[in-house]
């Protein structure tokens, strides 16, 4: 299949040449009932309006413990050459480290648990795969945030993802508090999908990873989104979890405080929503960053 084929149905074209608008979203954000998984029928319903749900409590403190010293031992030693270890453009510290649930015996074991498992399939209503990991590590001080962006819009673009069928899980580490760069998303606003502006330049992935500035809306977007969905923020404990929508508009702010957030950030993708080729980009990322392996994920 060519690039050009690809484009012939695409229902959230993006990357345009045009002014951008805004597209209505064509497709639901929870695809399962409450027969599906351990979610009931009102936070399911909750999910499909806000498209996010907060799940306190998903690992003990001892879990919590035993994957931050994964994160320790993971983030140590020379990474030099790794294409999956992304570091700080000023600092140089590792930024985020991808492909963990195949370098990581307990996160390979974290994405089959049934706690967390079960919910993916419930809200995607049928089998999934991994479409991304990573752990991601925001340390006091001097830890940057990401701009605000909708994760669809690149996935769409430069993966080749056809529909917003695919949900985030991203499990806290470490405390979050309203202070030390916690994740901000705006209710509501996956219903709506925002086109960007500008071609993808060759391997973008090299450079947006580190600060993204292609697939990014503009700050009259985000004001308009703000103005509609409002701001709202994941805090709360170590071990609680933030299930998000693929389509959510999303961002954090830079930490400067003394406080750590670090997180394993767990991607889902319906096996009926397998990746193509890319709706906006000449070749599509490497697998490390988006699986194109669809076989379901068992326990």
């Amino acid at each position: 299949m060519t690039l050009t084929d690809t484009r012939v149905d695409d229902s959230y074209p993006t990357r345009i040449t045009g002014k951008p608008v805004h597209l209505p979203r064509t497709h639901p954000t929870v695809w399962g009932a409450e027969a599906d998984g351990p979610m009931d029928a009102a936070t399911l319903a909750n999910h499909e309006t806000r498209g996010y749900t907060v799940v306190d409590q998903l690992l003990s403190p001892g879990e919590v413990q035993a994957y931050w010293q994964e994160l320790v031992r993971m983030s140590s030693g020379d990474h030099s050459g790794d294409e999956r270890v992304i570091t700080e453009a000023k600092t140089g510290e590792v930024r985020s480290i991808f492909d963990v649930h195949e370098t990581s015996e307990l996160i390979a074991e974290l994405v089959r648990d049934p706690r967390v498992l079960d919910r993916a399939r419930q809200i995607l209503g049928s089998e999934v795969y991994i479409h991304q990991s990573r752990v991601n590590y925001m340390p006091g001080f001097k830890g940057t945030g990401f701009y605000w962006h909708s994760d669809f819009e690149t996935w769409h673009a430069e993966d080749g993802m056809p529909a917003p069928r695919a949900v985030s899980c991203s499990i806290a580490l470490t405390d979050n508090y309203p202070f030390n760069g916690g994740l901000m998303v705006m209710p509501g606003s996956q219903r709506t999908f925002v086109q960007c502006a500008g071609e993808t330049p060759e391997d973008n992935y090299k450079s947006s990873l580190k600060e993204q500035r292609v697939g990014v809306p503009s700050e009259d977007d985000i004001t308009a989104l703000a103005a509609e969905y409002g701001i709202d923020q994941f805090t709360g404990q170590a071990g609680s979890a933030l299930w998000f929508d693929s389509n959510v508009m999303h961002g954090s702010s830079n930490n400067i405080t003394p406080y750590p957030r670090s997180n394993i950030f767990l991607v889902f993708n319906s096996v009926e929503n397998a990746l193509r080729e890319p709706f906006a980009a000449i070749e599509p990322r490497p697998a490390f960053i988006a699986g194109r392996d669809s076989t379901p994920l068992s326990r």
